[in-house]
């Protein structure tokens, strides 16, 4: 498991609209059908990483704690499924139905959305404001598998509060450490 850390995208980038296929529901999505008015967190994780795993329990939780507050989010697996069949469509559903994804779970199966995104590793994550301007992009929180330290999602609280505050989000934030994106060959 190499640590990869994400490529930071502009803060003010305007989100990349999508096209993909949720695989829980089996329907194609855009950015604009699942969008909030509020913000939107897109989060680019798959079933394998232990970076991954070691953080799914808390994105549930933020999940389900924010979208009452009218945040949208969104994960997206962008990984090639030749190479890693445990992050096939079939696999996703059956994972994200185990642990009860509240959000949807979209397939990049070209890849191009993750090259757009500019998403290096998994877990990877960007926050767009209501205007769809990215406010923040970076780490869940500190904790990584095997340092000891909890996770509790703290910089992506901390910037979900600072929106639904009105206030502006911090702009000192720490890049995402996961495995990297398994591109194609």
């Amino acid at each position: 498991m190499a640590a990869t850390p994400s490529n930071m995208m502009p803060l003010g980038t305007l989100a990349p609209d999508f096209n993909l296929l949720n695989v829980i529901t089996g329907n194609k999505v855009t950015l604009h059908s699942l969008k909030s008015e509020m913000a939107t967190l897109i989060m680019f994780i798959c079933n394998h990483c232990p970076y991954v795993k070691h953080v799914q329990d808390e994105l549930i939780k933020i999940a389900n704690d924010y979208r009452i507050k009218g945040i949208s989010c969104i994960a997206i697996n962008s990984n090639d499924v030749v190479n890693y069949p445990d992050d096939s469509p079939e696999n996703m559903k059956k994972i994200a139905q185990e642990k009860g994804y509240p959000f949807p779970y979209l397939y990049d199966e070209t890849q191009e959305i993750a090259r757009i995104y500019q998403a290096a590793c998994t877990p990877d994550f960007y926050l767009f404001g209501k205007d769809l301007k990215c406010v923040y992009r970076g780490q869940l929180d500190d904790a990584r598998p095997q340092n000891n330290i909890p996770v509790t999602g703290k910089d992506i609280r901390a910037a979900l509060d600072a929106i639904l505050a009105g206030q502006p989000v911090n702009t000192n934030q720490k890049p995402s450490i996961g495995c990297n994106i398994k591109w194609k060959s």
